[in-house]
């Protein structure tokens, strides 16, 4: 998985924007103006993404390029290396994990929001 390929999966997702609130070399993804993904465009290709405090051990545990998350609740994000030791397939689901453990998290006024984001209505 390269940058575009990043991007375009990341903007494909109901009411995603992206924006650049840090510096001009971490990208941000957010769903409804939560952020579920970032990454770094001048080092190393990678991604901060949140799952759950279970889910962040196993996968810090199973894989090497799975590293506590950079600058983030280390209980909750985790950094992936997108080195080419893990298959896109993974990658992908991480990432709609990520998305859908803040679209889960939405108060009820958030998620009528969403809603209306997403269907128009």
């Amino acid at each position: 998985m390269n940058i575009e390929e990043l991007r375009d999966y990341c903007i494909s997702k109901p009411a995603v924007t992206e924006s650049f609130p840090f510096d001009e070399s971490t990208l941000v993804f957010k769903v409804a103006g939560k952020m579920f993904l970032l990454t770094d465009l001048v080092d190393a290709l990678s991604m901060n993404v949140k799952n759950t405090p279970e889910k962040v051990i196993e996968l810090r545990e199973h894989y090497p390029s799975v590293l506590p998350g950079y600058h983030m609740n280390k209980i909750h994000w985790i950094t992936v290396m997108i080195d080419g030791t893990i298959a896109v397939s993974i990658l992908k689901l991480w990432i709609d994990e990520s998305y859908n453990l803040i679209v889960s998290g939405f108060s009820r006024k958030e998620k009528l929001l969403f809603d209306e984001m997403t269907t128009g209505k």
